[in-house]
């Protein structure tokens, strides 16, 4: 009893530290401040159409029009009934935002190590090793908050999965299910399927090691434990995942009909994305060793040197002032990789990097040999293109590999496995049971191997161009003086910061040989460690991400200031879209004050993608008018906004005379090219067989008109003395969207690509397309079930450790 008791006061203690911690780093959340993260600007943008909804009507959409013509709102923060793992994270991440995710990096790396029997304080050490690695605290920079909430889970997730092969297995299999809960709850699955991978090298270690020890029905009993605790823990999920599945076959994530590119070539068939996409920003192999060397190249695509730059030298000996060289300074690109932008090095910390280093000579058994497994997967699947062939191998035949891009992110599991060995390489430098002699030797070794790894990039930095992907650019804006510059501060900071690691492994190094040598005690040195990890790793982390990042929180409330474009297009009280040509890459200012064919996610619907591809960055107005786009921002002669009325925009609904068939998705695209849209669609026959009648009779009198508007639920008035077909300029979702026809329900079918349209008797009539997905239905239900499973087996939990613990003997 008093053990249990004096292990809830430290737990509740260490809690309070993390607490404390994150609110330290995070420090401007004190003032009500909020960080200003790129993503979450743009994610404000695309999701205004839904947040007014659900505030004006307590009615959860599921659908805007807003972004991309129209889409669901499944990935853009819609809420499910029974979502009772929302709930529990809430609790859990009840910090203000970012200090919410720092706060479970800790505490959940703090449980993963208690799970494998590691003392308190080295715990602490370990979770502030991985909470401070840069890559955790620049994606809280960037607003890659999802990323941020997966990770944070997959810490805990491991712990539970250890703890049922210690054969703990009722904790272990409530463990694993709550952490598996909130894991899918974070809602990024690339990360969640990363983490498998390490997972599957885990079981591929343990069945081994049950083999040899010949203890298979043990692993065999772990395996279906931990089965039925990841079914649970999906099952509490069950909404959020059928509705993604949904979507993701519907986006650039799933199956594409076309077989041509937009330039008439042939596409190699497939789902997924594109490999050269997948690839796109992929490790190189040298480059890797900023995780021991943050910026060996260059650090981010915009360094802040001020005026301790070559560069800012050189501008103000030639006159420039110095607070205009100061902001030249500030956003210098270092960076000289191969990845198109990198906001930070990947670094984990050149004492982390030291101890992992060390716990390769030290550390013994199984958890040794699957966290070196996935270290060394993470590491070769991150080079991407640079290491083709096993990425190919991925691409090609692993389940799902190819849904994900940035393959450079899977070292993740890097961040994950590396403190953790580091960690268990203490572990074992305290252990008095091992010789003294034996550990002085590997110490040796490891310092050699360590400091010869940046001797050796001293040496070899000759054989190093330095220059990067954006120099021509700034070579035509500012000329080869300035570039020159820039390789040179480039040269500076790989030099300086190589001293800086070989300095903290140094540092490190002499703790640990005091420690041997019997100079220092066991716990003076865990404190000397973590302050010489913390210094390292938040000294690097400070230069990108600090109080500077944090602004008022009305700026991230309202991200975008309307301007007089915006306020002459409001002017007009119809229902229509506008489109700016200047977001082409990605965003969601046109979307917070207007309806935007275009916006920002990273799985768009794959129908407006390939519009844009065919038709839309060619200029075909035919595309802009059947998609209602009424407005389209230009700039005038001075540079400002003003949006260009498109006369021809067809409006909301319309009927046409004829139906044009063809039999596959490639002539249905190719043929907007002539298509005429006000009178004519074009409709894929081999998935509307039943569409047999193809001419139709309108004349002046016919009118279709939209007459009340929702997100989710359209109602058009409709007058034709013929019967005929009606267009509508909404996107078509199979999924949901229901046309009714005086109250029946009537069936719609795809034209032009991506649009409804449905057969119309003749007469005056009310038509409403109701968006009723029935997965919200189907999905609540499996997940209540789970979760009342779920609080059952904790209840259960809960009541056999208070007898198990009223049946010990007390001392």
């Amino acid at each position: 009893m008093r053990n249990g008791l004096r292990a809830f006061f430290i737990h509740f203690f260490v809690t309070v530290f993390f607490i404390i911690v994150a609110l330290a780093y995070f420090h401007p959340v004190l003032q009500g401040k909020v960080i200003e993260q790129s993503d979450i600007v743009q994610f404000t943008g695309m999701a205004k159409e839904q947040n007014d909804f659900r505030k004006k009507t307590g009615e959860e959409p599921y659908w805007t029009n807003s972004a991309f013509g129209g889409m669901p709102t499944y990935q853009l923060g819609a809420y499910y009934p029974h979502d009772y793992v929302k709930k529990l994270d809430r609790i859990i991440r009840f910090l203000p935002r970012p200090a919410d995710y720092l706060f479970i990096y800790l505490i959940g790396f703090y449980i993963l190590l208690c799970c494998l029997k590691v003392d308190y304080k080295l715990a602490v050490l370990g979770a502030l090793a991985f909470g401070f690695s840069t890559y955790m605290i620049i994606i809280l920079g960037v607003g890659h908050n999802a990323k941020a909430h997966a990770i944070g889970y997959m810490p805990m997730l491991l712990g539970g999965i250890i703890l049922v092969f210690r054969k703990k297995y009722l904790w272990g299999f409530l463990l694993t299910a709550i952490a598996m809960a909130l894991e899918v709850g974070a809602n990024h699955y690339q990360m969640t399927y990363y983490f498998m991978l390490l997972v599957l090298i885990l079981g591929a270690v343990y069945l081994v090691d049950a083999i040899k020890k010949k203890k298979l029905k043990h692993f065999g009993v772990s395996v279906g434990i931990l089965v039925l605790a990841v079914l649970l823990g999906i099952a509490a999920n069950a909404t959020s995942l059928l509705a993604t599945k949904e979507y993701a076959d519907w986006s650039t994530r799933g199956k594409s009909d076309l077989t041509i590119t937009a330039n008439g070539e042939p596409k190699e068939s497939g789902s997924g994305l594109d490999r050269e996409y997948i690839t796109q920003f992929s490790y190189g192999i040298v480059e890797s060793l900023n995780l021991f060397v943050p910026r060996l190249f260059g650090g981010s695509g915009g360094e802040d040197l001020g005026a301790d730059s070559k560069t800012y030298t050189f501008l103000t000996e030639n006159g420039i002032s110095r607070t205009k060289a100061l902001d030249f300074t500030s956003s210098l690109p270092l960076y000289w990789g191969d990845q198109p932008i990198v906001a930070a090095p990947a670094y984990i910390g050149a004492v982390v990097f030291f101890l992992f280093v060390l716990g390769l000579f030290l550390v013994k058994g199984k958890v040794k040999w699957w966290l070196l497994g996935g270290t060394i997967m993470a590491l070769l699947l991150s080079w991407g293109k640079n290491f083709g062939l096993l990425t190919d191998v991925m691409i090609d035949y692993f389940p799902l590999y190819n849904k994900f891009r940035a393959v450079s992110s899977i070292q993740v599991i890097l961040e994950l496995c590396v403190p953790v060995l580091a960690i268990l390489a203490l572990v074992q430098l305290f252990d008095p049971k091992e010789d003294t002699s034996k550990k002085l030797k590997d110490l040796k070794l490891t310092l050699f191997i360590t400091l010869g790894i940046g001797v050796l990039l001293f040496l070899v930095k000759g054989m190093f161009s330095f220059t990067g992907q954006s120099d021509e650019t700034y070579r035509q804006y500012y000329g080869d003086d300035i570039v020159s510059l820039i390789v040179a501060d480039r040269k500076v900071v790989y030099n300086s910061d190589i001293f800086r690691s070989l300095i903290y492994v140094a540092l490190a190094a002499l703790v640990v040989w005091f420690y041997l040598k019997n100079k220092l005690k066991q716990n003076l040195v865990i404190v000397l460690l973590g302050v010489l990890v913390v210094f390292d790793l938040v000294g690097v982390a400070k230069r990108y991400v600090n109080e500077d990042d944090f602004v008022a929180q009305r700026r991230m409330l309202e991200p975008f200031q309307e301007t007089e474009m915006d306020r002459q297009i409001a002017k007009d009280t119809s229902i229509f879209r506008v489109y700016d040509p200047s977001e082409i890459g990605g965003g969601g200012r046109t979307a917070y004050f207007h309806q935007s064919i275009w916006g920002y996610h990273a799985a768009k619907p794959a129908g407006i993608q390939e519009l844009f591809d065919f038709h839309i960055s060619k200029n075909n107005v035919r595309v802009l008018s059947m998609l209602n786009v009424k407005y389209v921002v230009q700039q005038d002669e001075e540079g400002r906004n003003y949006p260009a009325l498109n006369p021809d925009a067809n409006g909301n609904a319309w009927f046409i005379n004829e139906l044009v068939p063809v039999y596959n998705a490639n002539d249905e695209i190719m043929a907007l090219n002539t298509l005429d849209i006000k009178d004519k669609a074009v409709f894929d026959k081999s998935k509307f067989a039943d569409i047999k009648e193809l001419n139709y009779k309108t004349d002046s009198t016919a009118s279709i008109k939209l007459t009340q508007y929702k997100p989710n639920h359209l109602t058009y008035s409709s007058n034709n003395a013929h019967p005929g077909i009606a267009v509508f300029s909404e996107m078509y979702y199979p999924h949901g969207w229901n046309a009714y026809i005086d109250g029946n329900l009537e069936e719609h079918f795809k034209v032009n690509y991506v649009l409804r349209a449905l057969e119309v008797p003749a007469g005056n009539h009310k038509i409403e397309f109701k968006f009723e997905p029935s997965l919200i239905k189907v999905g609540g239900n499996i997940t209540m079930a789970s979760s009342i499973i779920l609080f059952l087996v904790f209840l259960f939990g809960i009541g056999h450790a208070y007898w198990s613990s009223r049946k010990k003997p007390t001392a």
